[in-house]
């Protein structure tokens, strides 16, 4: 049962993934290694929603780990069926540390077998496009793993999770796969396991920095971030990289909106009044805005749906089905504008 479960989830979020995203690319899938265990190591700006995307985007089952406060609840369920293991940090009280043991030999277990795992090297998610200070989690890990398998080859895969707009929905995501890095190639004799576990976290920092469309937090970033819009985001990855880092003056600043815009995002509103006005209720919740994208993500995939049938129920019962179904038609496509024109106004 929580086969089938995990297999419907990861399918519709498939889908749903191209209508929450006006673009969806994948680069670089042809650097996975045809056989061997994976540790997915990609960046983390979204909160919960990166580990959805790659795992939904690359359609491969993958065993997460995520922090380990969530875990024993009434959700508990759900999160064995989704693959997820629990991680635990200081945070979360130094005698629970030891609980980390039990996960870490599960993960060696799941290595062994030639299946694969995800983790965020960074640790903690983030509202930067640049990538963070990696922990040695993910490296110690996939070292010790191979330690207790030598015969089994294993890797970890840097992966590059690029959001033309990491608050709004309906921009263009960049998914960018980097060579993999195989762990036997830092069992250097010469050095201690400690010393040979910082290279493999240094590689992996190289490694992954190359997936971003902004590396590292430079004197420009502000100005790097700010060309980032609808315009220069329909750049393939390399060429769009590139430009950020060596001629941002060649790309072209932030157009303005045009003169209708403020009446079609007020129509969009107008149109989903009640909806909108539950999801900034929701989000007020949320001090934390990393989480914004995802709460919107959850909210454009279950309530939305239900908001347009709820409307064309009652206006079919008063109006008939074809008038429902133009009203319907309607929504959609004010919210579709709405959606864009948002997209223009920088925060």
């Amino acid at each position: 049962m929580k086969a089938v479960f995990y297999w419907f989830v990861s399918t519709l979020f498939r889908g749903y993934n191209h209508l929450y995203f006006r673009r969806v690319e994948v680069v670089g899938k042809e650097h996975l290694p045809k056989a061997g265990s994976l540790l997915f190591s990609p960046n983390h700006q979204g909160a919960f929603l990166d580990p959805i995307l790659v795992g939904s985007i690359l359609n491969i089952p993958i065993t997460y780990l995520t922090r380990g406060d969530v875990f024993g609840g009434r959700l508990q369920w759900f999160l064995d069926a989704l693959r997820t293991l629990p991680v635990y940090r200081i945070r979360n009280g130094f005698s629970s540390l030891k609980q980390n043991d039990t996960t870490f030999e599960r993960c060696y277990e799941i290595l062994a077998k030639g299946e694969h795992l995800m983790m965020f090297s960074e640790g903690l998610h983030h509202a930067e496009y640049y990538l963070h200070p990696l922990s040695k989690g993910s490296s110690r890990l996939m070292y010790q793993a191979q330690q207790k398998h030598p015969q089994q080859p294993m890797y970890i895969v840097p992966v590059g999770i690029n959001y033309g707009d990491y608050r709004r929905p309906f921009g263009v995501l960049q998914l960018v796969i980097g060579p993999p890095i195989a762990i036997k190639d830092y069992f250097n004799a010469a050095k201690t396991p400690a010393q040979n576990i910082n290279s493999l976290r240094d590689a992996l920092t190289v490694a992954m920095k190359k997936t971003l469309w902004i590396p590292e937090k430079g004197e420009n970033y502000s100005a790097m971030e700010a060309l980032l819009h609808p315009k220069t985001t329909r750049l393939p990855f390399y060429s769009l990289q590139q430009a950020l880092n060596i001629t941002p003056n060649a790309l072209p600043a932030c157009p303005p909106l045009p003169f209708y815009a403020n009446g079609l995002i007020f129509l969009g509103n107008v149109a989903h009044f009640l909806p909108f006005l539950g999801l900034k209720i929701v989000l007020g919740m949320f001090a934390d805005k990393v989480f914004h994208n995802s709460i919107k993500y959850v909210f454009g995939l279950l309530i939305l749906p239900l908001w347009w049938a709820l409307c064309a129920f009652f206006v079919a019962r008063y109006f008939g089905c074809i008038i429902a179904v133009a009203v319907v038609c309607v929504q959609l496509l004010v919210l579709y504008f709405r959606q864009n024109l948002l997209l223009y106004k920088k925060q």
